[in-house]
Formats: structure tokens, sequence, C-alpha cells
């Protein structure tokens, strides 16, 4: 990097009203180079991107009164509208089945739970690149695949 130049410090927001899911982003991701601010509500994320432009948002897929996958229809909706900055999705999902809903919502990417930290920091790092992300999992079995052979 040249002399002088400023690298901007990313900043995540999460959608979740589970503290383990918290817990497990701010150990993967947050750093002295990365923010990650939480909202509990799926309906509070509108307002969050608008306060924070984050450069991610990671939405859990089971949130209270919003779910995750109408929460990411209402980032695209909004960004339709130009009401937000276009930003990167990343849906946390329970099952690998729920697959299909990530692209009926126009998400960026997904995890399907348990989620790890290596998983997590593949994951954000490529949808901070501006790429997409699939979880290498098995549908058949929903569990995530040996990711040893895809690094």
């Amino acid at each position: 990097m040249p002399a002088g130049t400023v690298c901007a410090v990313p900043t995540i927001l999460l959608a979740t009203d589970a503290d383990w899911i918290l817990e497990e982003i701010d150990a993967a991701l947050a750093d002295d180079s990365t923010n990650v601010y939480r909202v509990r509500a799926g309906i509070d994320v509108l307002q969050a991107i608008t306060q924070l432009t984050p450069d991610l948002v990671i939405i859990d897929e089971q949130i209270g009164n919003m779910g995750g996958i109408a929460t990411c229809m209402a980032i695209r909706n909004a960004e339709g509208m130009d009401a937000i900055p276009i930003t990167a999705v990343l849906l946390l999902l329970d099952r690998a089945h729920d697959v299909f809903q990530v692209q009926r919502c126009d998400a960026d990417g997904y995890l399907v739970k348990p989620l790890d930290s290596l998983r997590l920091r593949k994951a954000a790092n490529a949808l901070l690149a501006g790429e997409a992300y699939a979880d290498p999992i098995s549908l058949g079995s929903g569990d995530a695949a040996n990711l040893a052979v895809q690094a």
C-alpha cells in the first residue's frame, strides 16, 4: 500500500436475536481492522444500514419479528428504490435445504449452521471482495462438506 493511503475499516452489521451467533461472529470476524454491530430484529436492519453504511450485512434466518429471508428481500427492495446503498448480504441458514431461498431473496452468500471461524472468515472475505459465497455443503446430509478438500 502506498504511503499516505488510508485503509477503510470494514463494517459488518449482524442481525440476530441469538447471543451465541453474535459470539461466533465476533470471535471470527471482529478485530482492530473490522467493526461488528448488531441489531436484534429484522425490522431494524434498514435503519441500521442507513446509519452505519455497512460493507456486509449478516442475517440469521430465524430472527424474531422478521425472518432473514424477508429482511434480505426488504434490503433488496430498498436498494432498488435508492433508499439505501447496495450492500453485500450473507444469510445464516438453519438447514441445507433452505438454500433455494437464498436465490429467491437475492442474497450474495450463505452459510449453513453450525458455524465455524474458518467458513465465516472465508465467506466474509469473499463478500467484502465483491464475490458471491456458497457454503460447501452436502445437500443430502445437510452437513458441511470436508473443507480440507475445498481449501
